[in-house]
């Protein structure tokens, strides 16, 4: 029996050990991709350049026009992708796991939506500036997470995923209504900057129009680091991580916050885009369904994600640029598609 006991140890524990190992492998390995496709980026563009000139920029040693192109115009774009990206695929994250489902993304609900509402407000109503633009997100996804979450409560009974995945798809729907309204009463020049902004774009990106955004998005991972164990136990049941000691209530509305500023971050610097935070989620877990690390690599295929659609939208319909939105929206709405028809049919 002593002799045997070890070896059932280690028959136990190897699926744990691979699994750990095969989590740490494709973490690596996607951030080595986005890597190489920002780099990629960088080089692609109507002014070719390889990667020994690529270098020159970083070294002082190109022309100043050429280190204005890398600098000014493509590295904050791609900066911005891996953000947005990054933001998104944890958003997806938190709501997925705190809805137990994997319909309930922030773009299905309608956060997303809710914060470009606040966008509008502070473009169209106040002239607002990047901060305001920010700050008018983050209260619109906000808001529109606190209705849903009202119209959902019930007394003595908790909260039902599917009825908040149900009631936040409607809520979105009233809001695109007023989203459009909102649009139509605006200036000629203001509705045109928003609606290329509605369609989710990365043109444009400055690196102190990245500012605030990166600033909340540092924020709200540092909220999830901490809120880590307690949304791991939220998992598990609500009566399971209350019998575990986690503050049930507390947690969830610091999750759905911390979700929303993520979310509020990536509109307020390049509009809603969708299906980011739907897909990246699922496409990172089947690759490795090991906990320990699905956070970064969430972020990190979020981040990956989107950087191949924007410099799918950029170089793929030459003449033509697409807002890099319509080339998420197009792929995610398959996905969503083929998401539906699975739950119909398991159900």
């Amino acid at each position: 029996m002593s002799a045997w006991q070890p070896q059932r140890q280690d028959t136990e524990c190897g699926p744990h050990r691979r699994e750990h190992w095969r989590a740490i492998i494709v973490t690596a390995l996607s951030f080595i991709a986005v890597l190489a496709l920002g780099l990629w980026a960088l080089c692609l563009g109507r002014l070719p350049l390889s990667l020994h000139q690529i270098i020159g920029v970083f070294n002082g040693d190109a022309p100043a026009f050429m280190v204005r192109v890398v600098m000014e115009w493509r590295l904050p774009r791609i900066a911005a992708a891996v953000l947005c990206g990054a933001a998104l695929g944890l958003a997806g994250t938190l709501f997925q796991s705190l809805m137990r489902n994997p319909l309930g993304s922030p773009d299905v609900m309608g956060f997303d939506t809710g914060a470009w509402s606040g966008v509008l407000i502070a473009m169209i109503a106040f002239q607002a500036t990047t901060v305001g633009i920010t700050l008018g997100a983050i209260a619109g996804g906000t808001l529109t997470a606190l209705i849903i979450m009202l119209l959902t409560w019930q007394r003595h009974r908790p909260l039902s995923p599917m009825v908040l995945i149900i009631v936040g798809i409607g809520v979105r729907a009233l809001l695109i209504a007023f989203n459009s309204w909102m649009i139509m009463q605006a200036s000629l020049e203001a509705a045109l900057s928003a609606g290329l902004w509605g369609a989710g774009s990365l043109a444009g990106v400055s690196w102190s129009g990245m500012l605030v955004p990166a600033i909340m998005v540092g924020i709200a991972t540092a909220m999830i680091l901490l809120l880590s164990k307690g949304l791991r136990m939220l998992e598990m049941g609500d009566d399971t991580a209350r019998g575990l000691g986690v503050a049930v209530g507390r947690t969830r509305l610091l999750l759905i916050v911390t979700g929303v500023v993520l979310v509020a971050a990536s509109t307020a610097l390049a509009g809603p885009i969708a299906f980011v935070a739907l897909v990246s989620p699922q496409i990172m877990h089947r690759l490795s369904p090991a906990p320990q690390l699905r956070l970064p690599l969430a972020a990190l295929g979020g981040a990956l994600l989107l950087l191949a659609a924007d410099m799918a939208a950029q170089h793929l319909f030459l003449p033509y640029q697409l807002p890099v939105g319509v080339v998420t929206a197009s792929l995610g709405g398959l996905y969503l598609l083929g998401l539906l028809l699975r739950e119909v049919r398991s159900s």
